[in-house]
């Protein structure tokens, strides 16, 4: 796989989750396939499917505060020339409502796939790191 493809894949995964820190339900709905699914620890252990679950929290969110995200140590491996996962360590500093600044470790694979020459995001495991 070439470099290129390689960072290709990294920057539209920071796209994402700066979308996601962000609130910009716009930008995450276009990188996201419709029929996106998920593991995460919102879902309680369950395979969520679709945006509407995702789109409740952008929805209901404060005011954007500070933050910061961080991909760590990302690894690209394509699966034929339309699929790709990205794993990742993702290190989010953000503040709370009090000031007071933290970092969140976060383990993250995000599998994309081509559709009609773009890349979209079509699901993804995310774990709290203990």
């Amino acid at each position: 796989m070439s470099t290129a493809l390689q960072e290709q894949l990294v920057a539209l995964t920071q796209q994402l989750l700066e979308s996601i820190t962000g609130g910009d339900w716009a930008t995450y709905e276009r990188l996201c396939d419709p029929t996106l699914t998920a593991f995460e620890p919102e879902a309680r252990g369950q395979l969520v499917e679709g945006l509407p679950f995702h789109k409740f929290f952008f929805d209901r969110r404060e005011s954007p505060r500070p933050s910061h995200t961080t991909i760590c140590a990302p690894h690209v491996r394509l699966l034929g020339s339309d699929t790709a996962i990205v794993s990742y360590v993702r290190l989010h500093q953000g503040v709370d409502s009090t000031g007071i600044a933290a970092t969140r470790r976060f383990e993250e694979t995000r599998v994309w796939q081509r559709q009609d020459g773009q890349w979209r995001h079509v699901h993804f495991h995310r774990s709290t790191s203990s």
